[in-house]
């Protein structure tokens, strides 16, 4: 199981990927001073980024036009090619994410434009989404900020003041089932439709919301028209479950651990709640590149404008960062069952630890 925020080794900074602006050029293991010394990875890159959109929109178009060719010649081919249609989107989907970071171009313009246009295809309005996803940033591991950008985490205290029957809605909630399964669909296909949480709270989010909504419209209308209604949502619907789960389970994946960081608010610290409260989601170098290196989470939640492209060199020039929250996919399974904060142990844990007690 990972363990938690670790005092790296003392090492150099070589390789020249700090400026001389930063003193001694020393790593001290200080989660403050890891924000300090990663900031030269922040440089977008023009081309990589580019590259990188090529990568993933060719391949995607690519397959999903093979799908709906197999759909005439066997409905089962088509679902085994849904597989790596999901893949793709959910690559895509994390280069919308980049681009609400701001971290993709170095262009704020070029980031919106594009976050807005992926939008549509990930079923995702941007502009509510950005914000969403950057009071996540800000309070994640803040016991007292919850609620927004986050999966619903209830500690061991506030599950046991509950009546019957809303520890029952909770265990639901928290059921594998749900939280992979039903839940990323309705977040996907109908919460986004209507985000009415932070319609309240943000001005400017209406017009995202609707111009996505047209968006996403007009394409199934044009598509439908010209492939066939019936072939469109044959194609389309297992891509989207699957990717809405699986983009669902990484987000789980990065934050839901046993030793992960939560803390009051008179306590909690933005540094260390980054490093120590986001996971090193180890997976093979091929899953890592489909993934668009999102499960180097500790790092990108330290510094969320560097690329994520440059997430990996990070991991090269600073390998004690590769020791710190590390999750193996086994590992990662076993937290599916991980549904609440122990104050007491600084620990998630299950229900059934809970019942034992």
């Amino acid at each position: 199981m990972a363990t938690s925020l670790q005092q790296p080794r003392e090492a150099e900074c070589g390789r020249g990927v700090v400026d001389a602006a930063l003193p001694a050029c020393r790593v001290t293991g200080d989660a403050r001073n890891w924000f300090r010394v990663l900031q030269p990875y922040r440089n977008a890159s023009t081309a990589r980024s580019l590259g990188q959109l090529c990568a993933t929109a060719i391949p995607l178009i690519a397959l999903w036009v093979a799908t709906i060719i197999a759909v005439h010649y066997g409905y089962w081919a088509a679902l085994l090619l849904s597989v790596p249609t999901a893949g793709f989107l959910v690559r895509l989907f994390m280069i919308q994410h980049d681009c609400g970071h701001h971290s993709f171009f170095r262009s704020r313009l070029a980031n919106d434009l594009l976050g807005h246009v992926i939008g549509i295809f990930t079923l995702t309005p941007f502009i509510y989404w950005r914000k969403a996803h950057a009071i996540h940033h800000s309070t994640s591991g803040n016991l007292d900020r919850r609620g927004i950008g986050d999966l619903d985490v209830l500690t061991v205290r506030e599950y046991q003041a509950l009546p019957a029957w809303r520890r029952g809605l909770y265990r639901l909630y928290r059921n594998p089932f749900v939280l992979f399964g039903i839940g990323p669909i309705y977040l996907f296909v109908v919460k986004f439709r209507l985000p009415v949480d932070m319609l309240r709270m943000r001005q400017g989010t209406l017009p995202s919301v609707l111009a996505t909504n047209f968006g996403i419209a007009a394409t199934i209308v044009t598509l439908g028209i010209l492939l066939g209604f019936g072939d469109f949502f044959l194609v389309q619907a297992p891509v989207t479950v699957l990717s809405c789960s699986i983009g669902t389970w990484l987000f789980y994946v990065q934050h839901q651990f046993t030793d992960t960081y939560w803390a009051r608010d008179e306590s909690w610290d933005f540094h260390t709640a980054a490093v120590a409260g986001s996971s090193y989601y180890v997976m093979p170098r091929w899953l890592q590149w489909l993934t668009a290196n999102i499960g180097i989470h500790h790092i990108h939640h330290l510094s969320s404008r560097i690329p994520n492209y440059r997430l990996s060199e990070c991991l090269r020039d600073f390998p004690e960062l590769g020791q710190v929250n590390r999750l193996t996919i086994w590992e990662s399974v076993k937290c599916a069952r991980l549904t609440l904060w122990d104050e007491a142990s600084q620990k998630l844990i299950s229900f059934r630890t809970l019942a034992r007690r």
